[in-house]
């Protein structure tokens, strides 16, 4: 495997450990990555929880979702999310799907999260909602089929995240780490908002504030910053003392390999 796509599956898998430290993603919620030569395909791991993916989780698949080579281990159901949003979004290079307990709120309401400080603008604004419901009846809520996944596709559009009604979001990037920190600083956001409901009517960013900020947020400066952070707290939960430890975590410091995998 080339160096070059060697570095982006361990990149992929570090992400997923990542989102889950962060309390973006928990058992479930998935991220991949676009292949970097041949835009007809994509990365993402197979069926586990995100704290425990490492780079020999990773399987190749095209945008029909189908497998490049068949797997021996369980797939992701709602893998055609990513597949049908790499179909309709050729600038997108990386997708996550997540059910974080901080966007819940909004997606369980039906309320606009709105960019309300600095790092928020990540986010976008104006972002849209998708009621599965609305198209294709009662469903279990799982976005399994192509026409289910082209569906949120087109909702999605050309914003950055887009809100799936009482379900959860899909949140977009041209790299990445990229993708990483904007789902982070949704999140952070969504919390903050939340909180300043309790205090009255939360102002939002200005249109102008929101371009500007969210165009600092993507410098390779900021996002190298925000990554070494949240990269540096993932070995910090695996290296904590063992009884500090979540489970999850544990289970991560057991299953590492020795040498240079483990410090990772």
């Amino acid at each position: 495997m080339p160096d070059k796509l060697k570095d982006l599956i361990e990149e992929l898998a570090l992400a997923n450990r990542i989102l889950a430290n962060e309390g973006v993603l928990d058992a479930f919620g998935h991220v991949s990555v676009r292949h970097p030569s041949d835009p007809g395909r994509y990365f993402l791991p197979r069926s586990r929880s995100p704290a425990l993916i490492e780079p020999g989780d990773i399987l190749e698949f095209t945008l029909d979702s189908e497998p490049v080579k068949p797997p021996k281990v369980l797939m992701y159901a709602e893998r055609v999310i990513h597949g049908c949003i790499y179909q309709a979004r050729p600038d997108v290079m990386a997708v996550c799907h997540h059910h974080a307990p901080a966007i819940m709120p909004f997606a369980i309401a039906g309320k606009p999260i709105m960019p309300v400080f600095h790092l928020g603008a990540a986010g976008g604004e104006n972002m849209p909602f998708w009621d599965q419901h609305d198209e294709f009846g009662d469903t279990n809520l799982l976005v399994v089929k192509p026409e289910e996944g082209q569906s949120l596709a087109r909702a999605l559009g050309q914003h950055p995240a887009v809100l799936m009604n009482r379900h959860g979001a899909t949140v977009v990037g041209s790299t990445i780490k990229e993708l990483v920190s904007r789902s982070i600083f949704m999140c952070q956001n969504a919390e903050y908002q939340l909180r300043a409901l309790m205090l009255g009517t939360p102002a939002p960013l200005h249109h102008g504030e929101v371009e500007l900020a969210g165009a600092i947020s993507r410098l390779p400066n900021v996002v190298t910053r925000t990554w070494e952070y949240w990269s540096a707290r993932v070995g910090a939960a695996v290296s904590a003392p063992r009884r500090e430890r979540p489970k999850a975590v544990r289970t991560v410091a057991r299953a590492a390999p020795k040498g240079k995998g483990r410090r990772r």
